[in-house]
């Protein structure tokens, strides 16, 4: 897993190998300090030798500063690499994320995503940077100090014999434990961030029902549940405190009794027991800076398969060896299509057979659930379909490029999603080159000019997020005229005017009608009166074609349609 890290270090290489080269340099000097303070109180303190005092301290405050230096010259070199790194993680995945279909972000979902991309990344920048320092001067501290306790009196250093393999078994029980942990804590980040996305996104409708109360509950059963999760990983991890506390001070108390015994008998200088005091202290103190890197980086390798998942998962919508690169024409059809949702079971459509010419107005309606978004996904290869095919002008659409096959076509969903940034900035979502004209041209035909031209700055009017600062009905205009900038050979309109009144819809229609002649316009609606001109009107019910022709035909013909229509004009229609 680390080895598909690599890559992402580009850039940062320099900064990867100086961090633990200074790291490394820090530790040699904390490691001078017991040495040059044993001589201090042995040689200089113990013989009254002043000027060699004197230059064993001066020796001892050089080598911490130059110790301060190297070690804020690798925290700086390790921040760098760490969270660099992290930031080409990130671009990464999110550009991983762009080449997603739907079926993609439906299972690994957009809250989980956004944990990735934000919690998890800024994880493994952290346990990047402490991967370079602290795995770097802990053991290098530890091994030093052992070869220097052992070299000063291997007597006392025998205590080390009994505290390392207690602390490595501690450290390996605990980690084991607290894994599975970990684990589950990203889980219910994840669950709480869906929430909150939710929650944020539906507040109108929230405060409308006054749900409050019930929203706040809802929140605090993830939050809690979250907190919890977090608090059992950490009171295991906090366990390893009262247990180094416990090595260290134990292996003092054996210290301090048989090297005071020692001293007393005169095989032993003070100062060699000051020294090597220190040394224990340092040994035990790497043994929990071990013990909390090990904890981090669980944590992060953790994070990291979740942002690796992000990076192998591979799209089922993919480019042929040699696409198609051009959409002929407007022309449309369902080959005996069938397909279901990834997880699921059962087909949401079924042996769906059709037709549509190049330049024809369809009506798709049925009754609710009978799949006519799903219909229209495919078309433009959101999904694809698991048999039968989907033929757009002449050509299987698995035999186009992606994005080939989406510039000539015109979506626009039945969320009306519009991006922050100013009228104009999102028209040219449609068309990066659209000229103001061509805006104003597209707004007029959408029929949003007549309100955008009321604006002060016209086209150059800001958008809040989602476009929180427009009716339904003008956000849905907004997306047409977008949509239309693209000058597509399909247009799908995805219950995308059902907020119009009947007669901004009717000179929307006509509009339509007379754009171009060869675009294929499709009209999912609820309302007879939007799809009572097309040219075909197809009737879906769960799933499956009920029904195909005409208005006219349809009324005679289908007895779903008939029903749809009676509903909506109280029985007048015979």
């Amino acid at each position: 897993m680390l080895k598909k890290v690599i890559p992402y270090t580009k850039h940062y290489r320099k900064e990867i190998f100086l961090t633990p080269l200074f790291m490394v340099l820090e530790v040699f000097a904390d490691i001078l300090i017991p040495l040059l303070m044993i001589t201090l109180v042995d040689e200089g303190i113990a013989k009254n030798d002043i000027a060699l005092v004197y230059r064993q301290a001066l020796f001892m405050v050089v080598a911490a500063i130059f110790g301060m230096f190297f070690g804020g010259i690798s925290s700086y070199f390790g921040a760098k690499a760490g969270y660099g790194m992290a930031g080409n993680l990130r671009k990464a995945a999110y550009a991983a994320i762009q080449k997603f279909s739907f079926s993609n972000i439906d299972k690994i979902s957009v809250p989980s995503l956004i944990t990735r991309l934000t919690t998890d990344i800024e994880t493994i920048g952290m346990v990047g940077m402490m991967s370079l320092r602290m795995a770097f001067r802990a053991p290098f501290m530890l091994i030093f100090a052992l070869f220097f306790s052992f070299r000063i009196n291997s007597g006392l250093a025998i205590i080390f014999a009994v505290t390392l393999p207690l602390s490595a078994l501690a450290i390996a029980l605990i980690f084991r434990k607290v894994m599975p942990i970990f684990q589950e804590s990203r889980r219910r980040v994840d669950d709480l961030n869906g929430i909150i996305q939710e929650q944020l996104s539906g507040m109108r409708i929230i405060k409308a029902f006054v749900r409050n109360k019930t929203a706040e509950a809802e929140f605090e059963k993830r939050n809690r549940a979250t907190l919890n999760t977090e608090l059992r990983a950490i009171r295991i991890v906090q366990i390893m405190n009262p247990i180094f506390t416990l090595m260290i001070y134990t292996a003092l108390l054996f210290i301090l009794y048989n090297g005071g015994r020692q001293v007393y008998e005169g095989t032993m200088l003070p100062g060699t027991i000051i020294g090597f005091s220190t040394y224990v202290i340092q040994i035990m103190v790497s043994l929990m800076m071990i013990s909390m890197f090990l904890a981090n980086f669980s944590f992060g390798i953790t994070s990291l398969r979740r942002v690796l998942e992000i990076l192998e998962t591979r799209s089922e919508i993919t480019t042929p060896e040699h696409p198609v690169t051009e959409v002929p024409d407007g022309s449309i059809r369902f080959d005996h299509v069938s397909f279901c949702y990834p997880g699921y079971k059962d087909n949401i459509l079924e042996d769906v057979t059709l037709s549509i010419a190049s330049g024809e107005t369809v009506g798709i309606i049925g009754p609710t659930g009978s799949s006519k978004s799903t219909l229209v996904k495919l078309i433009p290869r959101l999904y694809d379909a698991q048999s039968g095919a989907v033929i757009v002008g002449g050509h299987n659409v698995k035999d186009y490029g992606p994005l080939a096959l989406r510039r000539a076509i015109g979506f626009v969903l039945q969320n009306n999603t519009l991006i922050s940034g100013t009228i104009a900035s999102n028209m040219r979502w449609g068309n990066a080159q659209a000229t103001d004209e061509q805006i104003v041209d597209a707004l007029q035909k959408a029929q949003a000019w007549e309100f955008v031209s009321r604006y002060p700055d016209t086209i150059n009017h800001p958008v809040e997020q989602g476009g929180a600062n427009f009716s339904g009905g003008q956000k849905q205009r907004l997306t047409i005229a977008r949509a239309l900038l693209t000058e597509p050979k399909i247009l799908i309109l995805d219950d995308s005017t059902s907020a119009l009144d009947m007669s901004t819809d009717a000179r929307l229609r006509r509009v339509l009608r007379d754009h171009r002649e060869d675009m294929t316009t499709l009209i999912i609606a609820q309302r007879i009166a939007s799809i009572r001109e097309a040219d075909q009107i197809i009737v879906l019910d769960e799933g499956r074609v009920a029904a195909t022709g005409t208005h006219e035909s349809l009324i005679r013909d289908s007895e779903i349609y008939r029903e749809i229509v009676q509903s909506q004009e109280g029985g007048l229609a015979q």
